[in-house]
Parts: C-alpha cells; sequence; structure tokens
C-alpha cells in the first residue's frame, strides 16, 4: 500500500493570517496521524510564510509516523534538518520567491551539490529523496547522487488529466519503471488529488508515499479532514 503524508503547510498558512496560534499546527499534525495518515509533510521557505523553522522543532515530538521536511538545501535548511533528523529529507530547488514549487532537479548539473548534501544526511541516518521532473535522464541522474529516493513532480499531470488525456501518465510511469530497476524509491507530490490519486496510483509501479496538502487540505474544506484521508487511503489501497 502507497502511504499518504498530509503536508501541513496550508494550516501554517491560516494560522498565520491572525497572527496568533489557531489552527494549533502541532495538534493538526496528532490530528491527522490519529485519521490514518500514515506520515507529516512540511515545506518551510526562508521567510516563514506558512510553516515556520520552530513548527520543525515542535513537531518532532509528536510526528510518531514519517516526518517529511521538504525544502531547498540552503545552509540554514540543512542546519534545521540535521537538529531536527526527520525520517526523511526531501530536496526541492524551489527559488526564494517561488509561490510553491515549480520544476525538479536538473540532476546532472547538479550532481556534484547534490552528492555533497545527501552524504550529510545519510551520515545522520535521514534518508532522502530528490524532487525530479518525469525524465528518464534525470532519473539516471538521480541514481549518481546516492539519493534513496525520488519525488516525481506530478503538476503537469495532474493538469492534463484533468483535460481528459489519460496518456499523460505514460513518462511517470516509464521514470518509476527505471527507478525501480535502479533501485531507488518513488514517491510523488504536486496537485495530486482524490480525483486523480487512484488512476496515478494503479499506473505507477512501486509507488511508496505520496504527498498531499494544498488539495487534501481544500477537499476537507467541504467534507472534513478525517474523511477526506479515509478516501485517499481507500484510493491508495
Amino acid at each position: 500500500m502507497t502511504k499518504l503524508s498530509v503536508n501541513i503547510n496550508k494550516i501554517a498558512t491560516l494560522r498565520n493570517s491572525r497572527g496568533g496560534d489557531v489552527p494549533n499546527v502541532v495538534n493538526f499534525a496528532k490530528d491527522v496521524q490519529r485519521f490514518g495518515a500514515e506520515g507529516v509533510t512540511i515545506h518551510p521557505r526562508p521567510d516563514e510564510r506558512h510553516i515556520r523553522y520552530q513548527d520543525a522543532r515542535d513537531l518532532v515530538s509528536v510526528v510518531h509516523t514519517e516526518y517529511n521536511i521538504e525544502g531547498n538545501p540552503i545552509p540554514k535548511f540543512i542546519d534545521l534538518v540535521l537538529e531536527t533528523k526527520p525520517t526523511q529529507v526531501t530536496l526541492v530547488p524551489d527559488s526564494v520567491d517561488a509561490i510553491t514549487s515549480n520544476a525538479g532537479w536538473d540532476t546532472i548539473k547538479h550532481k556534484d551539490f547534490l552528492v555533497e548534501v545527501i552524504s550529510e544526511f545519510k551520515r545522520n541516518n535521514i534518508r532522502t529523496s530528490i524532487f525530479v521532473d518525469p525524465d528518464l535522464k534525470q532519473i539516471e541522474g538521480a541514481k549518481h547522487t546516492g539519493t534513496d529516493r525520488i519525488e516525481l513532480y506530478t503538476e503537469a499531470f495532474a493538469h492534463e488529466y484533468s483535460l481528459g488525456n489519460e496518456d499523460a501518465i505514460k513518462p511517470y510511469a516509464d521514470c518509476a519503471k527505471l527507478a525501480n530497476q535502479l533501485a531507488l524509491g518513488v514517491n510523488a507530490g504536486h496537485d495530486l488529488s482524490l480525483d486523480n490519486i487512484k488512476f496515478f496510483k494503479n499506473n505507477i509501479e512501486g509507488l511508496l508515499e505520496v504527498s498531499i496538502g494544498h488539495a487534501l487540505i481544500s477537499e476537507s474544506l467541504y467534507m472534513g479532514i478525517e474523511n477526506v484521508i479515509q478516501m485517499y487511503l481507500h484510493r491508495l489501497s
């Protein structure tokens, strides 16, 4: 079964909009696990516009499933990950001014940098994953970085699938197949939703984990967080 990790950035965005502590990020992380989520994901950015670095520290003691911290490995982020020691760190090449993640790594161009960063995390027994576009050359490049897993950037699939183009799954399926041949674990995330998650999962070989935030939280406004988590788990089973 593919694990569901809930990205709780949007909860922090809502909290920060009023300057207080409602909704409480730590309590929400406890609740999504209680409702069945098999992981909690956060993506702190340098400006701390949603998840704050202190949130990452506060969550260490309450995430008893998989704790996944995403981000661009700038020195401040690297220090945070080494301090908190999550289950997994997902490296994302997002720029400081990006609204959301919008591209995967060029694993060939940035090989030396990725090798250095990944080696440091693995020395500290932190599983590593790198965010990649569905490109076979980038999957091959990822293997040479020493990463444990890749995370397929699924925005293009989600957009095309919403237009009725089921063939948009092919490059993702091909990349997952190659990753499995190369002994790389396969994760996925970005714009996955209740509408497309079952089709995606059924066509991706060896899909270990999906990280879902924006869609899941938005769907929960109408259907409730506990119910929505159960709906995802059913689609992923």
